[in-house]
């Protein structure tokens, strides 16, 4: 995609499709049914236009954070990524970190707060939001275990096992992300974008 379109959408001074573009750029794979979830960081001035661009959808959205006019959203389908977190290996992750017993908005909250704890200790991010965004677990605990460091590949994530199974994933993302854009580009609402 041109930089020149990219720059224009995400500088053009109506607040609304500089919202929905950045939603259909950074989300494709999620609208696509491709991602359980997905976080973007935006400005904050613009998240309460969030609620009219996702009315009547099956799409939830959690303000993790906010500091200096930016905020960390996450995106999801509640239904999915109940089931998600769920799923026995995630489970057993996320445990190690004090979710047990909850209700997804309950996980929600207390990953805000570890957010914000990581934050004001300057630690970045809390390692288990990789869990949130719909990351494999074998990734998320191989950079726990690593620091970051030391991983087979990079591209929507960083890759600890499955090289292989991880390129064709994203691949598919970078499908999604070039059809979710050209879609919005030819005049497609996020509703018609969205599967």
């Amino acid at each position: 995609m041109p930089a020149e379109v990219l720059t224009y959408f995400l500088k053009n001074s109506d607040r609304r499709i500089r919202l929905m573009f950045q939603v259909v750029l950074q989300c494709a794979p999620f609208l696509k049914g491709l991602k359980v979830s997905c976080g973007i960081t935006m400005n904050a001035d613009l998240y309460e236009g969030l609620g009219e661009l996702f009315s009547g959808m099956d799409i939830s959205y959690y303000k993790l954070s906010e500091t200096d006019g930016r905020c960390l959203v996450l995106f999801y389908r509640p239904s999915e990524l109940k089931a998600y977190l769920c799923r026995r290996d995630i489970c057993a992750l996320i445990r190690e970190y004090g979710y047990q017993d909850m209700e997804t908005e309950e996980m929600l909250e207390r990953l805000a707060e570890r957010v914000r704890a990581c934050a004001e200790l300057g630690l970045g991010f809390p390692h288990e939001i990789g869990a949130f965004f719909g990351y494999p677990a074998e990734d998320v605990r191989g950079f726990i275990e690593n620091g970051g460091r030391e991983y087979v590949m990079t591209g929507y994530w960083k890759v600890y096992s499955d090289p292989a199974g991880a390129r064709m994933v994203f691949k598919e993302f970078d499908r999604a992300k070039n059809c979710a854009v050209n879609e919005f580009l030819t005049g497609k609402s996020i509703r018609e974008i969205a599967l």
